[in-house]
């Protein structure tokens, strides 16, 4: 019997999972070869809707198209396995067999049962060199029941199973025969093979490279060199895959320091204290400086010296009692915060330095004269 070739299978299923998801397609002139060999088998196909295709049809000119995210991963996905062109055409379909005989691996093996296999060994051989297989099979594995410690007997019936194209098989028993012989160059050898015919490139060039450097082997070498072209696409594939996956995580980190150096600057620019606002405890004083007539007055040079030394000291007041226009200003402040209780200090206006609290400022500043020297008065 024919097998089919694997691309062939693949496409033959993606063509029966859309018919299940979409009946309507078996109704396609080009599809009838499909409806007849269901029907053939005592199939049912669902009944065509007539106005299927045109709603089908109204539909997708009217839903606009959605934009793939450039994130999917099944789209990305698909689109790196488009690119990657592999020679299939030494790979056959998995055979799905009862697994063989392997022996009792906790068995030692007495001298007698030795030489038996030893001899069951040779009848194998000589029915190879005759290609009768199955018969070469069931010689290994007599062998292999006396004697299930011999990696060779392993390997040598895996020989056969991978000519019957039997590639499972074939690796179940190198599989043994390297558990109990690492470095056996035949079992690697057949095993490198066997993946080969799977469509497993890498494990078969990875086979078969130690293979040949465990003892160097013509076959060996060829196979490798069969495999060599898949294999390094595939690891290709897969760097180009994780260079990927890398730049993608290093876009991400960038985007999320972004955002937090963006955060960062919102959130000074949020406490920042505006330039055109009032210092903090200024209070209703920085009103009064922003009065027309106060910052007329301090553009008076004498105006400023003067409050320059009542900031310093506020006793300083008493120099400037005479001075019209000083206290002018000074009455214009009190008036501004005084009443019955006087003008202001330093916690009444945060009149920088403070300023001193006279009663009566506000009707009119009157700061007590300095009293008269009485000294020698009864």
């Amino acid at each position: 019997m024919e097998t089919f070739n694997v691309q062939v299978v693949q496409q033959l299923k993606i063509l029966a999972r859309l018919c299940m998801n979409d009946p309507s397609l078996l109704y396609d002139p080009k599809m009838s070869f499909i409806k007849d060999l269901i029907e053939h088998y005592g199939g049912k196909i669902p009944e065509a809707k007539a106005n299927d295709a045109s709603d089908t049809k109204a539909e997708s000119e009217s839903k606009p198209a959605e934009p793939q995210s450039e994130s999917d991963p099944v789209s990305e996905e698909q689109s790196e396995e488009s690119d990657l062109e592999l020679d299939m055409t030494s790979v056959i379909e998995p055979d799905e067999d009862t697994p063989q005989k392997m022996g009792n691996s906790t068995l030692q093996p007495t001298e007698e049962e030795m030489a038996e296999s030893q001899a069951k060994r040779s009848e194998a051989v000589s029915a190879f060199v005759e290609k009768d297989y199955e018969k070469a099979i069931q010689f290994y594995t007599e062998a292999i029941v006396l004697n299930p410690q011999a990696a060779l007997l392993y390997a040598k019936r895996g020989q056969i199973f991978l000519i019957l194209n039997k590639p499972n098989a074939c690796i179940r028993d190198c599989n043994r025969a390297i558990e109990l012989n690492p470095d056996s160059a035949a079992a690697h050898k057949f095993r490198g093979r066997a993946y080969h015919l799977l469509g497993k490139f890498e494990e078969a060039a990875n086979d078969l490279r130690l293979a040949c450097k465990l003892d160097f082997d013509e076959q060996a070498d060829e196979w490798l060199r069969e495999t060599t072209p898949n294999a390094r696409k595939i690891e290709e594939h897969k760097r180009k895959k994780e260079r990927k996956v890398q730049e993608k995580l290093e876009r991400e980190r960038q985007d999320r320091l972004q955002k937090a150096r963006e955060a960062a600057k919102a959130r000074e620019e949020n406490t920042r204290p505006s330039q055109t606002s009032a210092p903090p405890g200024a209070g209703d004083f920085y009103q009064f400086l922003k009065d027309p007539d106060v910052l007329q007055a301090f553009e008076d040079p004498e105006v400023a010296e003067a409050f320059k030394e009542i900031s310093a000291n506020p006793t300083n007041v008493l120099k400037y009692q005479n001075n019209p226009k000083i206290m002018a200003l000074i009455n214009k402040l009190a008036s501004k915060f005084g009443g019955a209780g006087g003008m202001p200090g330093a916690a009444g206006m945060n009149f920088p330095g403070g300023m001193p609290s006279f009663p009566g400022a506000g009707a009119g500043f009157n700061p007590p004269k300095p009293p008269h020297d009485d000294v020698g008065l009864d």
